[in-house]
C-alpha cells in the first residue's frame, strides 16, 4: 500500500525507503535553490499558500517568513502555528488558497486522481499547483547506464532490475502527468538532475546536467508550475 499524502517515500521490500534520493541530497545549496524556485512562483505576498507533506517545516518557514500566510500538512509536521498534523484526505480546510506547493508528495500517494482534485477543489480558480518531482519511469537503457557507472555496475540490465524493484508501486511521471493535465494547465516545465540524489553525490549534479544536456541519458527530475482549469 502506498502511503498517505506526506513527506515520506513508501518503503520497499527490504525495509529501505524507496526513492530515499528524494531527500539525501538536502544540502544548504540544494534547499536555498529549491526554496527560491518556489518563491519564484508564487504571487505576492500575503496570499495563501497550501503545502503538503511539509516534512520538517523548512520550506515553509521560508515562505512563512517571507510574508505569506501558510499552512503546512504532513502527519509528522512539526509544532508550530503555521503547521498542521494531518494527511490532505483528513484535512478539514475548506480554502480557498492561491497556491498548492507539493514537494516529492505525490509520487508515492495512495490514490493520485482523488488527491489532485482535493488540490484543485482548495485551489482559488486559476490557483497555481507548483511541484518539484521526479519521474522514475524516465530511466532508460543510456539513463541505467550512465547511473550504474557511478556504482561501478558493469551491468545494465541488473541497474534497471534493482531500479524498477525499488520504486515499485510509486507513481512515475507518465501517470503523474495525465493526471495533473486533467485539473491543471502547464505553466512551466523544467527538466532537472535527479540521480545524483539517490547517489548521495552532489558533486555528480553537474557532470549529469552536462549528460542531459548533451542528450546523452534522460533527465529524471523536474520542477512543475501548473494553473487550475
Amino acid at each position: 500500500m502506498r502511503a498517505p499524502i506526506s513527506s515520506r517515500c513508501a518503503v520497499d521490500r527490504r525495509g529501505q525507503v524507496a526513492g530515499a534520493c528524494v531527500a539525501a541530497s538536502d544540502s544548504i545549496a540544494s534547499t536555498v535553490d529549491l526554496q527560491a524556485f518556489v518563491l519564484a512562483s508564487l504571487p505576492r505576498p500575503p496570499a495563501r499558500v497550501l503545502e503538503i507533506g511539509c516534512g520538517a517545516g523548512t520550506l515553509a518557514r521560508a515562505v512563512d517568513a517571507a510574508g505569506y500566510r501558510v499552512l503546512a500538512i504532513d502527519p509528522e509536521a512539526p509544532e508550530g502555528p503555521i503547521f498542521r498534523r494531518t494527511t490532505l484526505e483528513e484535512l478539514d480546510e475548506e480554502g480557498p488558497f492561491e497556491t498548492a506547493v507539493a514537494i516529492y508528495s505525490l509520487h508515492h500517494i495512495e490514490s493520485l486522481n482523488p488527491a489532485l482534485h482535493r488540490i484543485a477543489s482548495l485551489l482559488k480558480p486559476h490557483g497555481n499547483l507548483v511541484i518539484e518531482e521526479f519521474g522514475w519511469d524516465r530511466v532508460d537503457q543510456e539513463t541505467a547506464e550512465w547511473y550504474g557507472q557511478q556504482q561501478g555496475k558493469p551491468s545494465v540490465e541488473s541497474v534497471l532490475a534493482e531500479w524498477g524493484v525499488e520504486h515499485e508501486g510509486l507513481h512515475g511521471y507518465t501517470e503523474m502527468r495525465r493526471a495533473l493535465d486533467e485539473r491543471f494547465a502547464e505553466h512551466s516545465l523544467e527538466w532537472r538532475p535527479y540521480l545524483y540524489r539517490c547517489l548521495e553525490r552532489d558533486d555528480l549534479e553537474a557532470s549529469e546536467q552536462d549528460a542531459i544536456a548533451g542528450g546523452e541519458i534522460q533527465a529524471v527530475g523536474f520542477r512543475y508550475v501548473g494553473v487550475r482549469r
